[in-house]
């Protein structure tokens, strides 16, 4: 059976960028994914490139390579990715002080200017104008996610790259080296396998006795299709939940073997319309454990609707459908890339909690790396910098 260079675990957007660039450099490479449709984050995203928003020195680089990569994706990819620029709308709730919310946002590269509830709605008219105290609005990247993996694996695949659609049962673990992956029907031996499953990621690398700070939140969105109503912006609340949810969850590892949920659901009501009209509204997040846990569809996709609606009426009630899938995160909100310390031939690459305008320079910066050219961001996203004390490496 051949043997690979790199075996890919996942086809959304972080393994297909992946996959894409580890091949360009000439790499022997099997990406796997386990359905021939997949259902994931990459499937379910906003599709927003929040380049404006990067806070540190780090950041702010990564932010400006990736926008500056997007603007050329379709091209270099031959497929188009759906990239434009549309305004993004941060609405305030109308309990909150806008100033005091604007001057959360000072630190960002690009910081989102204030808007007057007159000036939002002027900007939106599906907004509700007695639902919010005012809005921030900046200019946004977007991008159709599901197109742009579909075109990072074309690309792939034209570059010499194997695909099989497979579910990874096991990772074959030799001693403290990892030497490929087991799927129900074959095996498949690689000098290094990398770990761009998401939600998953952390449950498949525990199964193996690996231990990885990276986590999930069970988001649930609801799924419209083509309608007339026009939503001319990117509504999102300014003050995200979800952040304040991760950061929580994270501080006692421990509970992440549980299987229970470890803190209530939150709820950042937000809406997208996508080239074809269609719209994503969203997006409700809960902490379970458990990558399986089974979720009330019905009441939670009540809640969606109740919630959006009250932003924005308009949405409440349009046909759709809920759907729900897991969001890779890390316990500092910067991705964990690179080996996982104690093993050989295992990497990780996941936990982005700005996904997708990240994602295309850290691919191509990872893979450089691989072949020797110098890098000076990928040593500081090592998993190492926040791997369990004390965690057991030789189950």
């Amino acid at each position: 059976m051949k043997t690979y260079d790199w075996i890919v675990i996942g086809g959304g957007i972080t393994g297909a960028a992946l996959s894409y660039e580890l091949v360009k450099q000439g790499f022997a490479v099997l990406l796997l994914e386990k359905e021939a449709t997949p259902h994931n984050a990459t499937y379910y995203s906003y599709g927003g490139l929040a380049y404006w928003s990067g806070t540190t020195d780090l950041t702010k680089q990564l932010c400006e390579e990736g926008i500056t990569r997007h603007r050329l994706l379709s091209q270099e990819l031959s497929a188009d990715t759906e990239f434009r620029e549309l305004d993004l709308l941060l609405t305030i709730n109308r309990d909150d002080n806008p100033e005091t919310v604007a001057a959360s946002y000072a630190q960002f590269a690009i910081p989102p200017r204030l808007l007057s509830v007159d000036e939002a709605c002027e900007l939106e008219p599906l907004l509700n104008k007695d639902a919010i105290a005012g809005a921030l609005s900046v200019k946004h990247g977007h991008i159709h996610a599901e197109k742009l993996a579909e075109a990072y694996i074309q690309a792939f695949l034209r570059a010499g790259g194997t695909m099989y659609v497979a579910q990874v049962w096991e990772l074959l673990r030799e001693g403290q080296r990892i030497i490929g992956v087991k799927t129900k029907t074959n095996t498949y031996h690689a000098a290094n396998t990398v770990v761009c499953a998401g939600g998953f990621s952390r449950a498949l690398l525990k199964s193996a006795g690996i231990s990885v700070c990276v986590y999930f939140t069970h988001a649930e969105i609801i799924a419209t299709p083509p309608v007339d109503v026009e939503l001319r912006t990117l509504v999102m609340p300014a003050v995200l939940k979800r952040f304040q949810l991760e950061a929580e969850s994270t501080k006692d590892d421990s509970l992440w073997d549980s299987g229970n949920e470890t803190l209530p659901p939150i709820l950042d009501p937000g809406a997208v319309q996508f080239c074809d009209r269609r719209l994503y509204l969203g997006q409700m997040s809960r902490v379970l454990t458990e990558p399986f846990a089974p979720i009330d569809a019905v009441s939670s996709e009540t809640a969606l609707r109740n919630s959006v609606g009250m932003i924005l009426p308009k949405l409440k009630n349009l046909p759709g459908t809920w759907h729900h899938c897991l969001v890779a995160f890390s316990r500092d909100r910067l991705p964990l890339i690179g080996a996982i310390p104690n093993f050989e031939g295992i990497h990780i690459f996941s936990g982005f909690s700005n996904p997708l305008v990240l994602i295309p320079p850290l691919a191509q910066r990872f893979a450089h790396s691989i072949v020797g050219q110098p890098d000076d961001i990928i040593p500081q996203l090592t998993p190492a910098r926040i791997h369990l004390k004390g965690a057991r490496s030789d189950d």
